[in-house]
């Protein structure tokens, strides 16, 4: 019996109908196996993968494999989105054992949950040096029956491994000078200075490898950093990966050009870049970035948001092309013919401008659209009226499916996007949405303790806990809100949060943080990486709001498990700066303070407004904001700063020293340069 139906992910619910026997990760799935006495097919994905829908479409929906596995396998299906705890153990496992590791994942599992083989996808026959799915099901099968002292023995060993492949997380003093310059030094040295970005192929985002560098820039004046930002944040914006019609980033390029993308596109990354490029315009004033920001926050609010105001977390990479097959990438890709349909003569012109080439720069023919680096000058009111109807054209093709569960943390990542881009860019309506989000945030997934549901569906929480990066981004989300709207629920919520995060996720000998709190399910190893990968890492996350909030509140408990979270910094930075950006942008609004700045004035006078938005533009790193009355008990920074010969002020305090306050929103912009 598949026991899938009534699930809160859409991944698990495309399995529903298979003729596996799929269980849900539970206790009962083990005790099933345990009473069978048979191994556990563990196979992990995601909604929007690409290959883990052809592995379904292969083997999973195969009458023949699927009664094979459910006479000699439990099999448990996990949404790796809903769990990323089990998902990172397992990854540990697969990638220490391989070498690689990805989706699908596919791991035998003793009946404890032991891992004792392991792989991604699987062919249905052998194929390209790999074993077929069948050929893998029986080989673990036979072992299983055969030689199971052997297949305990390297659970058993496997398991004993991963409990001592502990790190060394630095020590307790924090990144200085010489480890963020050090860490320039390592980006410099991986820069792709022809196409911008970092590494070779296949080339992802580095969001907050930029907003690092945007502030070292800031804090330093470097104009290394700031060019490396600048260009590649240019020709992602240029390029494939950038949906050039409708606004919004797909996952990576498989390319080093950026022109080819892996279609998905996933709420955290675009939140991510949404963010990004709202601070790059707002240090360049790049009328790019600007445009770039405004239609990726558009983007997530026309084709993200649920119902319930929250924000879905994927669209596929694969839609119908018309035919009835499912193709990756044939909602976004166009041919000269296609263009000739909808533009007639203006099609010349459209495949010029966006890069349409008769050999196609993907499958079959077909181009993805970008904006190639040419000589001449196009007529931009022309180029408007065809992407509008491309756009126009496009809605026709059948859509991608998208994942429609709200991921807390993803969430929390949006909210501070869509706040702070709303706020620069005087789109009242941005910030709306993200104080939908945060309300539905508050009302569904945080219960009466501030505990954090992981996910939810349809206006119902999901059953799994929230980890720490659900926790950390919340916070981080809620304290952006508080900072553009000047209310103090929100930095309350935050604190609430982040309280959990110094109760039930700190080790209080090493200062360390783990992804899942002290009180969840215990699995074979207790996930702990401080590395961040698609989003930042849970700990640094986690570091980072908490250094804000403690510049909100003036806590000096929050602040010191900042500094301690920022050890590891200091150990990775220097070595492996790409996969510690986010840390070392904490790092950098540690050394600059971070300033605390307050605003105090009427909140419908004019030159409140005024000094609140050049304090939110200013480009010092983590710079917090707080905006009220006079005197108000609102927000703690507003705390005894009284207005200035009767009008609005601003008070600008870093390192337990504070300014003089300023009525000159001028001056104030000076103060906050950075």
């Amino acid at each position: 019996m598949n026991r899938l139906a009534g699930v809160t992910s859409p991944y698990l619910l495309q399995h529903a109908d298979n003729p596996v026997d799929w269980w849900p990760w539970t206790p009962e799935a083990f005790e099933e196996a345990r009473r069978r006495d048979v191994p556990v097919l563990l196979s992990v994905g995601y909604s929007a993968c690409h290959w883990c829908h052809v592995m379904a479409h292969e083997s999973f929906e195969d009458e023949t494999t699927a009664a094979y596995l459910n006479e000699h396998f439990v099999s448990v299906k996990v949404d790796r989105e809903e769990r990323p705890d089990v998902d990172a153990v397992y990854m540990e496992a697969v990638q220490a054992a391989t070498g690689q590791g990805g989706w699908p994942m596919t791991v035998f599992l003793t009946p404890e949950a032991e891992p004792f083989y392991f792989g991604t996808y699987f062919p249905p026959v052998p194929r390209h040096g790999m074993p077929g799915f069948r050929q893998i099901l029986e080989g673990v099968h036979g072992a299983w029956a055969e030689r199971r002292d052997e297949v305990a023995e390297v659970a058993e060993k496997i398991v004993r491994d991963l409990a001592g492949r502990e790190m060394s997380f630095g020590d307790d003093r924090v990144p200085g000078e010489e480890e963020l310059a050090g860490a320039l030094l390592g980006l410099t040295r991986e820069y792709d200075a022809a196409r911008g970005g970092f590494g070779a192929a296949p080339k992802f985002p580095p969001s907050m490898v930029v907003e690092f560098l945007l502030r070292h820039h800031a804090r330093t004046g470097s104009e290394g950093a700031l060019q490396m930002a600048r260009d590649t944040c240019e020709r992602m914006a240029r390029g494939g990966i950038y949906d050039q019609l409708g606004g919004g980033f797909a996952r990576y390029s498989v390319d080093r050009e950026w022109v080819v993308p892996h279609f998905e596109k996933m709420l955290y990354d675009n939140a991510l870049l949404c963010r990004v490029y709202a601070h790059l315009w707002r240090a360049t004033g790049s009328e790019l970035a600007r445009r770039i920001a405004l239609e990726t926050a558009d983007f997530m609010v026309r084709e993200l948001r649920t119902t319930e105001g929250g924000f879905a977390s994927a669209l596929d990479a694969d839609s119908d092309d018309g035919s009835g097959r499912h193709v990756e990438g044939a909602y976004y890709v166009w041919t000269p013919e296609q263009l000739r349909e909808v533009l007639g003569d203006d099609a010349e012109l459209a495949a010029q401008y966006f890069g349409v080439t008769a050999e196609g720069t993907f499958e079959e023919g077909s181009s993805v659209l970008q904006l190639p680096q040419q000589e001449g000058v196009f007529d931009s009111e022309k180029v408007a009226g065809v992407r509008r109807l491309l756009l126009a054209a496009r809605s026709d093709r059948p859509a991608p499916g998208r994942d429609d569960k709200v991921v807390a943390a993803w969430n929390g990542l949006a909210i501070a996007a869509l706040a702070e881009t709303g706020a620069y860019f005087d789109r009242p309506d941005l910030v709306d949405a993200a104080i939908g989000a945060a309300d539905l945030l508050v009302r569904l997934h945080m219960d009466d303790r501030a505990r954090l549901a992981r996910t939810s569906r349809d206006g119902r929480a999901g059953a799994n806990a929230g980890v720490l990066e659900d926790y950390a981004d919340v916070a981080e989300g809620f304290l952006a809100l508080a900072s553009v709207t000047g209310e103090g629920v929100w930095l309350e919520f935050a604190g609430f949060l982040l309280d959990h995060v110094l109760a039930q996720f700190t080790d209080p000998e090493s200062g360390g943080l783990y992804d899942t709190a002290a009180d969840a399910e215990q699995l074979i190893r207790r996930p702990q990486d401080p590395t961040d990968n698609a989003t930042p890492s849970g700990w640094s996350a986690a570091a980072g709001a908490l250094l804000s909030y403690a510049a909100h509140t003036g806590s000096e408990p929050h602040r010191a498990a900042a500094e301690r979270a920022l050890g590891v910094v200091k150990a990775l930075g220097p070595r492996a700066p790409r996969f510690v950006g986010w840390g070392l942008a904490v790092a950098e609004a540690l050394l600059d303070g971070p300033r605390e700045i307050a605003v105090v004035g009427p909140a419908g006078d004019a030159m409140t407004r005024a000094l609140h938005r050049t304090a939110l533009l200013g480009t010092a790193p983590g710079a917090v904001v707080a905006v009220g009355a006079a005197q108000s008990d609102e927000l703690p920074l507003l705390a005894d700063r009284p207005l200035v010969d009767g009008g609005p002020a601003a008070y600008v305090c870093r390192n337990f020293t504070c300014d003089a306050p300023t009525t000159d929103p001028d001056r104030l912009r000076t103060a906050l340069s950075g």
